[in-house]
């Protein structure tokens, strides 16, 4: 079984590698290294109408890091079945004590409803998974995520395949000698990804209008 510490983790992230488990109830561990990455372009990121006007409304309050190990199990319990086991689960607790590892969470009132969590190294941010009790409530922390990301300087957001709830935000898939090619590029960048503060008019900002949504 594989000792995943936080230094082996964080060299695999530089080298392109991310763990997966065969299932929560399985000790086995697999390296990915998939053809084509699932990259968010923060350049090209795009939110939808009626998304844009719940952030607008600020129908949930968004934090940072303020309950890792919570959405980290959420992310691996809401689902029939996940590949985030318990070695998983610890590792990248270990890896958030270390500064590394950081979540965005969605509440409605003392209630966690949604949220997602990611590594952070160099101006890279691998994005792990994501969970939702309440409609949008993942989705308003990926907004805040990328909001953050540009803010901070971040160059790549990594979601390691492209999936259709992410293809509406505009993921693409790019071959892995181009991600290496952008991974490196990434890591050579010092980007703090706490250090980020947001307003509302950061979101006006960074996400304006298009035409389209008038």
């Amino acid at each position: 079984m594989v000792d995943l510490t936080p230094q082996l983790l964080l060299q695999a992230y530089a080298e392109g590698l991310f763990p997966m488990a065969e299932s929560a109830a399985s000790d086995e561990l697999y390296w990915f290294d998939p053809d084509r990455r699932g990259v968010l372009p923060l350049d090209g990121f795009h939110v939808p109408r009626r998304l844009r006007r719940t952030i607008r409304q600020g129908v949930f309050e968004v934090r940072i890091n303020s309950a890792f190990d919570r959405v980290i199990t959420a992310c691996a319990t809401v689902r029939p079945s996940t590949w985030i086991n318990r070695d998983i689960v610890r590792s990248y607790c270990d890896l958030h004590e270390y500064g590394y590892a950081h979540s965005v969470e969605a509440w409605l009132g003392n209630r966690l409803v949604g949220g997602l969590y990611g590594v952070a190294l160099g101006g890279a941010f691998f994005g792990e998974s994501m969970f939702s009790r309440v409609t949008d409530a993942s989705k308003v922390a990926l907004v805040h995520l990328v909001a953050r990301l540009i803010r901070a300087g971040f160059t790549l957001l990594d979601t390691q395949f492209v999936t259709e709830h992410l293809t509406q935000f505009g993921a693409t898939e790019s071959p892995r000698t181009e991600y290496r090619r952008r991974l490196t590029a990434a890591l050579a960048v010092n980007a703090d990804f706490a250090a980020a503060v947001l307003t509302t008019a950061d979101f006006e900002a960074l996400f304006p209008k298009p035409g389209a949504d008038l």
